[in-house]
């Protein structure tokens, strides 16, 4: 961690590298008082080693809590944004959550946090940056974050609306197939309880490395508002009905059509249940309790690895 002091020593452009563009810094604080406090509630998340659980503690918080306001914070248009931390504070115990690298690849959110007094680790889009997409930055920060909730037996809680990888060629010439197969690699070696939950968007192959069922998590919920496709209406029926979409007399008019075709039959809220990619679909209400029930169910889960010297991860 990186404090008020250090900054000041070093300079501020020293800090903004550490915490938001290299992501060597996992917190940054203003002082010290408040940067040994949060070491605190960091170390209170955390078991002493990798063969004991993490401590758990009473709560207060009902685990059967509705979450009505979930139902206003995240629009129902896929074009709006909204803030991601807003919803992980109605899920959470008392609203309580330690965010790790939160300046840096901000696309994406990681978090420890507690649900029914058990600690969880969170992976969660933000709609508020980038519009959520995967990136080569955010794909390593979430990758990380996932080997090391595996590692202290943390389950893992994925919260759902990506639109996609980030397209450009900076980002193809860096690799971006490469860095987001780490995040892939990652959620299929962990062997911790793993739960995703699609809230809005669910495209291409970005969900499928957001821990989808495909890629072995133990449950998948989805909103009533979810679109689990390949990729947008639009561009799915610019490609697939491009050939009718040219011969037509009004081709904006066929375009527009195909489009809602194109929704009404693969992208409605239960084309996804139908079609096994989600195991329910869940009223964002009462998205908390869900949780916590599925967590419960699942808090004595063993899996093996393969016996092998040790695993070929994509570099």
């Amino acid at each position: 961690a990186v404090t008020g002091e250090e900054i000041t020593q070093n300079g501020l452009g020293g800090a903004d590298v550490h915490a938001e563009t290299s992501g060597v810094c996992h917190f940054a604080y203003d002082d010290e008082a408040t940067c040994l406090e949060e070491v605190r509630y960091l170390i209170s998340l955390l078991p002493s080693n990798n063969r004991e659980n993490p401590p758990s503690v009473a709560c207060e918080d009902p685990a059967g809590r509705a979450g009505q306001a979930l139902l206003d914070l995240v629009p129902a248009d896929g074009n709006r944004p909204y803030d991601m931390r807003a919803v992980i504070e109605e899920l959470v115990d008392d609203g309580e959550f330690l965010e790790v690298h939160e300046r840096w690849a901000t696309n994406i959110i990681v978090a420890l946090a507690r649900m029914d007094g058990e600690v969880v680790g969170l992976v969660a889009n933000q709609p508020q940056s980038l519009a959520g997409v995967l990136d080569i930055e955010a794909s390593e920060k979430a990758a990380r974050f996932v080997q090391m909730c595996d590692a202290f037996n943390i389950p893992l809680v994925t919260l759902l609306d990506v639109p996609g990888f980030l397209p450009g060629v900076d980002q193809e010439h860096g690799g971006i197939i490469r860095h987001g197969a780490k995040l892939l690699y990652a959620y299929c070696n962990a062997t911790v309880p793993r739960i995703s939950v699609v809230l809005r968007k669910a495209y291409g192959g970005a969900y499928i490395v957001m821990d989808s069922q495909s890629i072995g998590a133990d449950l998948t919920y989805a909103w009533p508002t979810n679109e689990i496709a390949v990729m947008g209406a639009e561009g799915a029926a610019n490609v697939i009905f491009r050939k009718q979409i040219a011969e037509a007399d009004d081709p904006e008019a066929m375009r527009a059509r195909m489009v809602k075709e194109y929704k009404s039959e693969l992208m409605h809220p239960y084309y996804a249940a139908e079609r096994g990619l989600v195991d329910d679909v869940i009223d964002p209400a009462e998205t908390r309790e869900v949780l916590i029930r599925s967590l419960a169910m699942l808090r004595n889960k063993h899996a093996d690895l393969p016996a092998r010297k040790h695993g070929n991860p994509p570099q």
